[in-house]
């Protein structure tokens, strides 16, 4: 075991203390114990924000960054970097850093020069193919993996491809305390006289709680001076969203079942010394958790390493570590399987005692100062490793080798475009046309675009005002007898009267957007709205003739069925739409025009986009690939000789063997071929679609025709198309959305963009020398 070291500074990344946060604790105990064991090392953390005010971090904090701000990844490797930190401890979990699956922390890790250990306190066993993408890449950007047990080392293994030689099972550390007899710790809690069962660690429904509460009764009438102590503030997140609510309901519910006065809760986020102490005076540890995918559980490691005899469900850590008899196993959601084991270990003191000394005694390999040891040989061989490999001398990156970088978020004009009603639909240059009132068309992709800014984390006070202004608009527009949506509304508040259906187009758009409130939004009242108008709407789904309507409403589908896979109904009319759209293009295509219509017309890409996520969602590798073939040709059309994005222009469209309008080229036609690339690229991993997303949005940047900018980055807003021999100087909502929805497209698909570096240099090559 190493002891002594050449390391001169370590760098530990992850959540903090005084943050309420298991992570935040342990690494604070991983910090506290490296530095107590090797005391010539200087140790600085670098923590992550999840509020914007930050926290009041002790001195050892050098650096912060934000979880929802991608630079602010970046500029934290920076530090590292000149700080000159020999090797990077990061603490993972998904949720912990921002971007989808949290995957901005991987813009850190590419740009960081000095080996990285990370720990892995989340590995799913089925996870996400979002999910499984950040794994893999942060596997193969750290040096070295830590997990916790020899079930996550075999999920890296299997599930994920990671080399047994790059991974270590170290595991979670405790705190070294004396065996003691519980009686001697009860009286300063005064339930002394008690038999005290404890659970502990912050409070979330998935904890079960209602489990060991409903086992209580039965307890009670063998043991009536059982006291159950529930320690633990309720979790930060939930708080935010749901306030108390979660832990009243538990405080009703002994209330109900007559155990108030054998219950304790304790909501308070605890210091360490006073865990231990109310570890010290339990005689039980209960941690009845609903689900099994729990690789690793800090309140487990704590109480087991104590010394506590364990009663808990079987989820991962758990069935490993008490295996053998070293805990009682309960099923889940089994209040009286928990209540007979109790109840059999109050009667039998003397397997109670052994099973906590035994547990005490494996214990000892858990201990801080151990866990620092095998870390720190981690540590070493990481170094080792990267000695091995070369290192660029400079931490600075030329302009060729810095990622691109897309545009700041500016959302002013949006919310100018925003009154009490919705969201109005045209703009005289930068001013809102009220003469042109409101559209549901542009409501729905307002409240798509609110959605993804809520996934993102970035969604303001403001933005949430927007999305309940966006979903009021939708649900005064549908029309329940007709199940149809009212598309125009004046800006004196009155229905056009000859629109009462809307278009197809216009249903298609607000079914999409009604899929990402059910599919994307944490807002539970947003999501029972909308599921109600989804449901209500989606017969008529198939009574519509449009393609683009179709494929609008797949791509709500899609959302839906994040959440909600298993719905038969809603499966059935995917493979309706599907066939439908796969036999328009069988109908239509030609080997020389491979294409659903006789006509390259408008919103072209969402066709291709609609059956590339309907195929590879419903595991139909002949839609997914028609989609890819579309989307290629459709692509190869929609390119300009000297390589740059050129749409196909609304004077006049395409149509087979005839004339091509190159001008006027809208907004939308960027967006749905951003959205569509990206979706490819999701399903393939091919880098060549990273590219055509990025010639696509650039053209809203100025690599056009005319080599002029259609979004405004001094208002935030997008000029409403490009003409022949001008830019149009209007600033629509359409074209605004399409701007901001390509962007938040692209801020979803890569945090850190060293993807689209990669096709920038692939751009390079194609250009003309």
């Amino acid at each position: 075991m190493v002891r002594n070291t050449d390391f001169r500074k370590l760098g530990f990344i992850g959540d903090y203390l005084p943050r309420k946060c298991g992570i935040a604790t342990f690494t604070a105990d991983l910090f506290g114990a490296v530095a107590a064991q090797y005391p010539s090392i200087d140790c600085c953390v670098v923590p992550v924000n999840d509020i914007a005010e930050g926290y009041d971090y002790p001195r050892e904090v050098q650096f912060e960054f934000e979880q929802q701000d991608l630079d602010s990844y970046r500029r934290a490797a920076d530090f590292l970097n000149f700080s000159n930190i020999d090797v990077v401890s990061l603490q993972h979990e998904y949720g912990i850093f921002g971007g989808q699956a949290g995957r901005h922390i991987l813009a850190l890790l590419r740009d960081v020069r000095m080996p990285v250990v990370t720990t892995l306190h989340t590995v799913l066993k089925e996870p996400s193919h979002d999910q499984r993408r950040v794994l893999r890449e942060l596997a193969e950007l750290s040096s070295r993996l830590v997990v916790m047990s020899q079930r996550g080392r075999e999920f890296l293994l299997n599930v994920y491809g990671v080399p047994a030689t790059k991974i270590d099972v170290i595991a979670h550390g405790i705190p070294d305390m004396p065996f003691v007899d519980p009686n001697a710790s009860k009286e300063q809690f005064g339930v002394e006289g008690k038999h005290v069962i404890l659970t502990f660690g912050l409070l979330s429904p998935n904890k079960g709680i209602e489990y060991a509460l409903q086992a209580l009764p039965e307890i009670i009438r063998e043991f009536p001076k059982v006291v159950y102590i529930v320690l633990g503030a309720t979790h930060p997140n939930l708080v935010r969203e749901q306030g108390e609510t979660y832990r009243l309901s538990l405080e009703r519910m002994a209330s109900d079942l007559g155990v108030r006065k054998n219950v304790i809760f304790y909501n308070r986020f605890v210091e360490r010394h006073e865990l231990i102490e109310f570890i010290a005076a339990a005689d039980i540890y209960l941690t009845p958790y609903l689900e099994p995918a729990q690789i690793t559980s800090g309140t487990l490691a704590y109480a087991f390493g104590c010394g506590k005899p364990v009663v808990s469900t079987p989820y991962w850590h758990a069935e490993e570590l008490l295996a053998d008899s070293r805990g009682a196993l309960v099923p889940f959601r089994d209040s009286g399987a928990v209540a007979q084991q109790i109840c059999s270990l109050l009667r039998d003191e003397p397997r109670r005692h052994a099973m906590g000394r035994q547990a005490y005694t494996l214990g000892r390999e858990m201990i801080w100062s151990h866990v620092a040891h095998l870390y720190m040989n981690s540590f070493q061989q990481a170094r080792r490793v990267r000695f091995d490999r070369p290192v660029k001398p400079l931490a600075i990156q030329t302009l060729d080798e810095r990622p691109w970088e897309l545009p700041k978020w500016r959302l002013e004009h949006l919310l100018r475009m925003t009154d009490s009603c919705g969201l109005l639909q045209h703009a005289k240059y930068t001013l809102p046309n009220f003469a042109e009132g409101y559209c549901t068309d542009d409501n729905a992709r307002g409240l798509q675009f609110v959605m993804a800014l809520e996934e993102m984390g970035l969604d303001t006070l403001e933005m949430q005002r927007a999305t309940t202004r966006y979903a009021a608009f939708l649900d005064a527009a549908f029309e329940p007898q007709q199940r149809r949506f009212r598309n125009f509304l004046t800006f004196d508040r009155r229905w056009v009267h000859e629109d009462i259906l809307g278009s197809d187009d216009c249903f298609g758009r607000a079914m999409c957007a009604l899929g990402a409130c059910i599919g994307r939004s944490k807002q539970r009242s947003l999501q029972c709205w909308a599921m109600e108008v989804f449901h209500r709407a989606l017969p008529a789904a198939v009574e519509i003739n449009s393609p683009r309507a179709w494929a609008s409403t797949l791509m709500g589908i899609d959302q839906y069925l994040r959440r909600f896979e298993g719905d038969r109904g809603v499966t059935q009319v995917r493979a309706v739409l599907v066939e439908r759209l796969v036999d328009l293009h069988t109908r239509a295509s030609s080997e020389s025009w491979p294409w659903f219509e006789e006509t390259l017309s408008y919103d072209n890409a969402a066709l291709s986009h609609a059956l590339i996520i309907s195929g590879r969602a419903s595991g139909d590798d002949a839609v997914r690939e028609l989609g890819l073939r579309s989307l290629k040709w459709l692509v190869g059309i929609q390119r300009a000789p000297r390589g740059h994005f050129r749409p196909i222009g609304s004077d006049g469209f395409y149509k087979r063997g005839g004339p091509r309008a190159d001008f006027d080229q809208q907004p939308i036609e960027a967006w749905a071929t951003v959205s569509a690339c990206v979706e490819a690229y999701r399903t393939t991993e091919e880098s060549s679609w990273l590219n055509e997303a990025r010639l696509a949005f650039e053209w809203f940047l100025g690599r056009n025709d005319l080599g002029v900018e259609l979004y405004d980055a001094s208002t935030g807003g997008c000029h409403d198309g490009l003409h022949a021999d001008r830019v149009n100087e209007n600033q629509g909502a359409e074209s605004t959305l399409a701007f901001l929805l390509s962007l938040a497209e692209l801020q979803q698909l890569e945090s850190s963009l060293a993807a689209f570096r990669r096709a920038a240099e692939a751009a390079a090559d194609l250009q003309p020398t």
